[in-house]
């Protein structure tokens, strides 16, 4: 592949990888407003149009009021409350199948072309097929609502979510790939700081659906101690981490104080070599991050915040891909 056949497959992968950073922006925003639930069927095809008449919308505001949602969590709910948090969920659909297209049909043509070589084809290949996983992982997520308990899993919802920062950086890091010249080197701290930022985003679903941000809105000690003797209630021990609000939101601190050494160092390390500028914006982003992540706290997760802060997660990562890539170039 020549140099313009690399830049032009680059460019496709970074606008992918731009889709699925507004994939993972929206949903926040539909978790946030607990619009998830309000579409009830999975429909990849049918449901791909709105509702075009009043009717259309009567019947799927009868289908809503039929689940434990409007039950136990709205049940004042009116048709124009309904509108509202059905647009964001359908917007998150319909943003879904709207990625599928914008990387299926460049694909084809540049396979058809033989603009891809054969390694890079199948690796595409193997992101196309994480895409329509995910998919079907999001319906399986939304499922998890729609019985007695009107609450998704915050273990689907953290898979839901971690496949999403999968596919980004898959795109992301094979867009970067086609424009750098890779070595065999391998700078460890910088992917130390890739895996640190993708754990914390994942510890970041586990709050959110624990809803763990609502509590302990104290920074940086939770409600004066560095580690609630909560933290350890459950027996055994190991169910703290999955099912304990205190322990998860410590994880998620402690991830952020990890950051907080690794990424200056990995900043100060690479301020003479090529990946100096890589690493400005990684050290800007994350103080970025720092300060939404101690504000959506604080201020007990208003929406606006807490979007703007699932979003710095996704750019924070794109940041450490970028100097991991820069670092281990000749």
């Amino acid at each position: 592949m020549n140099g313009d056949g690399r830049r032009a497959v680059a460019a496709w992968l970074f606008a992918c990888a731009a889709f699925t950073f507004a994939m993972v922006v929206v949903g926040g925003i539909t978790r946030l407003t607990e619009s998830g639930l309000s579409i009830v069927q999975w429909q990849p095809l049918a449901g791909a149009l709105p509702p075009l008449s009043q009717a259309d919308w009567e019947a799927l505001f009868a289908k809503y009021r039929a689940t434990p949602q409007f039950g136990k969590v709205f049940p004042d709910m009116t048709l124009d409350g309904f509108k509202s948090i059905f647009w964001w969920e359908f917007a998150h659909r319909l943003l879904g199948r709207t990625i599928g297209i914008v990387f299926l049909v460049p694909y084809v043509y540049f396979l058809a072309a033989r603009r891809l070589s054969k390694p890079l084809a199948w690796k595409l290949a193997g992101v196309f097929l994480l895409g329509g996983l995910q998919g079907a992982l999001g319906w399986y997520m939304v499922k998890s609502g729609l019985v007695d308990d009107p609450r998704v899993s915050h273990f689907r919802l953290t898979a839901h979510l971690g496949l999403a920062l999968l596919i980004f950086s898959l795109e992301f890091w094979i867009g970067l790939g086609l424009l750098g010249e890779r070595s065999a080197r391998s700078n460890v701290l910088a992917r130390l700081v890739v895996g640190a930022v993708f754990l914390m985003a994942l510890s970041g679903g586990f709050v959110a659906g624990l809803r763990a941000g609502h509590a302990y809105n104290t920074f940086p000690l939770m409600n004066g101690a560095l580690v609630p003797p909560e933290a350890f209630m459950l027996e055994p021990w190991w169910h703290n981490f999955l099912w304990n609000v205190a322990t998860v939101q410590f994880v998620h601190r402690s991830f952020f104080w990890l950051l907080l050494v690794l990424v200056p160092a990995l900043w100060w390390q690479a301020r003479r070599s090529g990946a100096r500028i890589a690493a400005h914006h990684l050290l800007a982003m994350f103080a970025l991050q720092a300060v939404l992540g101690i504000c959506t706290l604080l201020l007990a997760v208003p929406v606006p915040l807490a979007a703007a802060h699932q979003a710095g997660a996704v750019l924070l990562l794109a940041c450490a891909l970028w100097t991991a890539q820069r670092a281990g170039e000749r």
